[in-house]
């Protein structure tokens, strides 16, 4: 087996390509993302990326152990995250599909480095939060968690990977402002490590003697027990996490339904 690799991602709800390639300094591996219009985390792209992962791991990884860099081809995007209708009616989503592939992120055998060149909202930013490094293009995109603009919940999952890795105000900012975090803004807030291109990851990857690091045998195992908390919400059944949800819904109603009949009786 030889790189490149192109993986097709190719359904009717999203069309494109994964392309495992080497960096050409022999630093790096890179998986490049390329679904447009806006690179979404469908069911099938989130299959495509954990089997990509598999490849490099089982056929290279075993022979030459380097940091992996993910990016996009679309400039304007890294990913716009989850098409959530599509989330929300395909069976089985998060707990085959979306769940896993963070998981196998955060606990991946060797150093994952987000290379976000453009826009990363909600799963997007999700999906880069669960990489060991992020560098941000300086003059184009933000960092953004709007749930609270569309109206939707986090789940158990998606919020622990901002509890557990952010400060308190920047998990703050993201979940309760929907704040745009720029290249510098998020640097401030200790969200990215680096702002550049894909031409300044060998210059990232030696100062800090990333790619010494990528050879340890632990070092899987090692962010595995880091964000063990993270993998374990990973693993838990989306139908508990759903009732979760229906319930505080159905107690919140409960609450306000208490407050009228004592508000009628006054």
């Amino acid at each position: 087996m030889q790189l490149p690799i192109v993986f097709p991602v190719d359904n009717a709800a999203s069309k494109g390509t994964v392309i495992l390639s080497k960096a050409d300094s022999g630093r790096y591996y890179v998986l490049t993302i390329n679904s447009p219009p806006d690179n979404r985390l469908t069911p099938e792209m989130c299959l495509t990326l954990a089997h990509a992962l598999d490849v490099l791991e089982d056929s290279f990884l075993t022979g030459e152990k380097l940091p992996l860099v993910t990016t996009s081809s679309i400039q304007k995007f890294y990913s716009n995250g989850l098409d959530l209708e599509l989330a929300r009616s395909t069976p089985g989503f998060w707990d085959n599909a979306l769940y896993p592939l963070f998981k196998r992120f955060l606990e991946y055998p060797t150093p994952c480095i987000a290379m976000i060149n453009g826009h990363a909202f909600a799963g997007g930013f999700m999906l880069s939060m669960c990489h060991d490094y992020r560098i941000m293009n300086p003059s184009r995109g933000f960092l953004c968690l709007n749930e609270l603009e569309f109206g939707a919940p986090l789940t158990s999952p998606m919020s622990a990977i901002f509890r557990f890795k952010l400060t308190p105000a920047a998990y703050q900012k993201s979940v309760l402002e929907a704040t745009r975090f720029t290249a510098d803004t998020a640097i401030a807030h200790n969200i990215v490590d680096a702002k550049g291109s894909l031409s300044d990851v060998d210059e990232f990857i030696k100062a800090r003697n990333i790619g010494m690091f990528a050879e340890s045998p632990a070092y899987g195992q090692l962010k595995s027990e880091m964000w063990r908390e993270i993998i374990n919400y990973c693993d838990t059944p989306f139908a508990e996490e759903e009732a979760r949800i229906e319930n505080n819904i159905h107690r919140e109603g409960e609450r306000k339904k208490a407050r009228a009949q004592m508000r009628a009786k006054m």
